[in-house]
């Protein structure tokens, strides 16, 4: 049996808003797979990787997807000796929200999706020729 609503509703409510202000040991970072057993490796936006836990009480009530983004606090994990460097403290679900705060890291910007995929486009549409007939100057040599 999984938890009771109101518990879901009022993490899920929790991850919404986000917070006034960060403390010295929280960062947002970007996910960048999930490897297993609620551990996700993430990229702060120094570029550099480490491997977060995701505490009990977002398990089973918020998924988390490969490049969103999470808040994480690299003092909760500093007692433990293994290879988790942080834990997840709080998920962004409006990033729209977060955005506009003040601690949000500049290397983290939002990419233009419909710049992206024209350029891939035309790179595509001259060299793909996968599933398509011959030309008929082809078939006469």
């Amino acid at each position: 049996m999984g938890p009771p609503r109101r518990k879901v509703l009022a993490t899920a409510e929790e991850t919404l808003t986000p917070p006034d202000d960060l403390s010295a040991s929280q960062q947002i970072a970007r996910v960048i797979k999930a490897t297993g057993n609620n551990i996700y490796a993430v990229e702060l936006p120094s570029k550099e990787s480490m491997l977060v836990e995701l505490p009990a009480r977002f398990r089973s009530t918020i998924w988390i997807k490969r490049g969103s983004f999470v808040l994480v606090d690299t003092n909760a994990m500093q007692d433990r000796e293994n290879k988790l460097r942080g834990e997840i403290v709080n998920v962004v679900r409006d990033e729209k929200r977060w955005r506009k705060e003040k601690y949000w890291p500049k290397e983290f910007v939002k990419q233009p999706a419909a710049a992206s995929l024209g350029d891939d486009e035309d790179e595509d549409e001259e060299e793909s020729r996968v599933g398509k007939m011959p030309s008929s100057d082809e078939s006469d040599a």
